[in-house]
């Protein structure tokens, strides 16, 4: 296992105009150290302009928005835009298809390639979804972010890196407190690449979405005095997912 490295990520970057400011405030001001960015929304090049040269991975999305592929068919799509409720139905090759459609997306918009991908709603925990992402994930020489020991396992046996650890929610409550991440930070694993993910932001003012003032509260966190000072007693200075493809 590699030496200890931090990565605090913050999804959604592009998702609404309002998330975006947060996210880009948390990585300016706070100690959030990289994001990652959908590509596929109709607020994705305003973010786009905004983040440039900034640790962005592709966050990855089935659930919502338009496809990026020309040839995405007609009937896994619902009203013509992608859908959650579908996305479980969609073959590995399409899921491949489009994966490498928003990842070029990424590299359009950035002038840069992305760093990694992760999956809105964690979607990748469908089988065939993962198939996909895998495939796209070689051929990009990405790594990709697992949630758990089974699918760490499963990357890793394909050839994909991947953190060694993970931390991080999204429900009813706001996850990430001021108490909640000084909790974790002085309690985090010896070695390893450990990805804390994150939803910093404001409320959302376009996008109708279940983790909404949340995001507030978490953007607080990650602005505060304290959040930086858990971290310089420990001596970390959060990096991004390049340092598992460094000299790869």
């Amino acid at each position: 296992m590699p030496p200890r490295a931090l990565i605090i990520n913050a999804d959604d970057l592009g998702y609404d105009p309002a998330v975006t400011r947060g996210i880009l405030r948390s990585m300016q001001e706070g100690i959030v150290s990289s994001a990652t960015f959908m590509v596929n929304t109709p607020y994705s090049e305003t973010a786009a302009d905004e983040a440039r040269g900034l640790a962005l991975g592709l966050h990855f999305n089935l659930a919502r928005g338009l496809p990026m592929w020309a040839a995405f068919p007609d009937e896994l799509l619902q009203g013509g835009a992608l859908s959650e409720p579908l996305a479980a139905r969609l073959p590995p090759d399409v899921v491949e298809a489009e994966a490498l459609a928003q990842l070029e997306r990424l590299d359009t918009l950035l002038g840069q390639p992305a760093t990694h991908v992760d999956v809105h709603k964690h979607l990748h925990r469908h089988p065939g979804i993962f198939e996909g992402l895998v495939r796209a994930a070689r051929t990009a020489r990405l790594p990709v972010r697992s949630i758990d020991e089974g699918m760490r396992r499963a990357l890793r046996a394909q050839g994909v890196p991947t953190n060694d650890h993970f931390i991080g929610d999204a429900g009813a409550e706001a996850y990430w407190t001021v108490e909640r991440l000084e909790q974790h930070l002085s309690t985090l694993p010896e070695d390893g690449v450990i990805e804390l993910m994150c939803h910093p932001g404001y409320t959302p003012e376009a996008v109708k979405s279940g983790y909404s003032q949340q995001r507030e509260v978490e953007l607080a966190t990650f602005l505060h005095p304290r959040a930086h000072m858990a971290l310089t007693k420990l001596g970390l200075e959060p990096t991004d997912f390049r340092v598992l493809t460094r000299g790869a």
